[in-house]
């Protein structure tokens, strides 16, 4: 989820966990505990930082080790450690108790993303990545705000928090209905598809599509149950040649193959140097694909520069070039 989101539900968990009567005995308790909560509904995104070094790392790591099952259970007891230090009379065990749930409930909502996370790690390196909510739901944090705003008017948090969640579950088994049927509709279009890719967007009816069949891929969006094919392109395997190769031992093409289940690839031979370009179909927007790797190769095959990332038009990709190039 994004970083509003998360930060409305560490609220909500502080507002939660005024259920727990150690936790609802004491103001120290109860401020402790909402502060660890909101911390703990943040901490596992600490990965963002990758990005000052580079899309590379990032792409690779984003979501990974942060929110493995070691890491469920490590940053409980650094928030504790923490927060005991600004609240040295609190509780540490229900402390600890509710950063867990935080942290817990931070990784677990992001599985239901399209992007997902390692959550099974060190068991699997899988990108688990359910699709059915998308990273800013509008419902999911319109709903929070609401119940912080009734909390806020004094309504008894614990039970004002209890049904929000209470909600939250039958919109979450909604949205599981909802690509089932989109699922279905897309079967019905596209009878041999082998794999489909299905994405949430902001709008509540809409949904990405890519679909892998066995000589086509297909993008497109589902509205409800109507299927619109956009692009179709001929599904031909990566060939291993000497540029291709070359391209995939540098780094930012590395991280893109990673993490991208299905995209398309393409050649392009300049005067002075060759282009290999990895184009993602999940992304569509506009009539353009924005989340790619390039690598361009010299007469040698040495790499002269590379990128990976997200790049809506082709003159800001040059410009990316370019600089890495200077």
């Amino acid at each position: 989820m994004d970083t509003a989101t998360h930060i409305a539900m560490g609220v909500a968990i502080g507002g939660l966990a005024t259920l727990d009567p150690v936790v609802a005995e004491s103001t120290a308790n109860t401020h402790s505990v909402l502060v660890a909560a909101i911390i703990g509904s943040q901490i596992p995104d600490i990965d963002t930082f990758l990005k000052l070094r580079n899309n590379a790392v990032y792409i690779r790591n984003h979501r990974g080790v942060t929110h493995s099952i070691p890491a469920i259970l490590f940053w409980p007891l650094v928030v504790t450690a923490l927060v005991a230090l600004i609240f040295p009379g609190a509780n540490l065990f229900h402390l600890w108790l509710w950063s867990f749930v935080a942290v817990f409930l931070h990784v677990f909502v992001d599985i239901f993303n399209a992007y997902g996370t390692q959550a099974l790690r060190p068991f699997s390196a899988n990108w688990v990545a359910l699709g059915v909510i998308n990273t800013f739901d509008p419902i999911i944090f319109g709903l929070h705000v609401l119940a912080i705003f009734i909390w806020a008017l004094g309504a008894a948090p614990g039970y004002t928090f209890l049904t929000l969640y209470v909600v939250v579950f039958f919109y979450y088994i909604l949205r599981f209905i909802m690509q089932k049927v989109v699922k279905s509709a897309v079967l019905k279009t596209i009878p041999d598809a082998e794999q489909i890719i299905i994405a949430p967007t902001m709008h509540f009816n809409q949904w990405r599509l890519a679909v892998i069949s066995k000589d086509f891929f297909y993008v497109g969006r589902a509205f409800k149950r109507s299927i619109t094919i956009f692009d179709k392109f001929n599904r031909i395997p990566v060939p291993e040649t000497p540029e291709i190769e070359a391209a995939k031992r540098d780094k930012n093409v590395s991280a893109f193959l990673s993490f991208s289940p299905v995209y398309r690839w393409e050649i392009k031979e300049f005067d002075d140097y060759k282009e290999v370009r990895f184009i993602d179909l999940r992304y569509r927007s506009n009539g353009h694909y924005p989340f790619v790797a390039i690598v361009h190769l010299d007469a040698d095959l040495q790499i002269l520069t590379s990128y990976t990332g997200w790049i809506y038009s082709e003159e800001k990709l040059r410009k990316k070039l370019n600089i890495i190039m200077d």
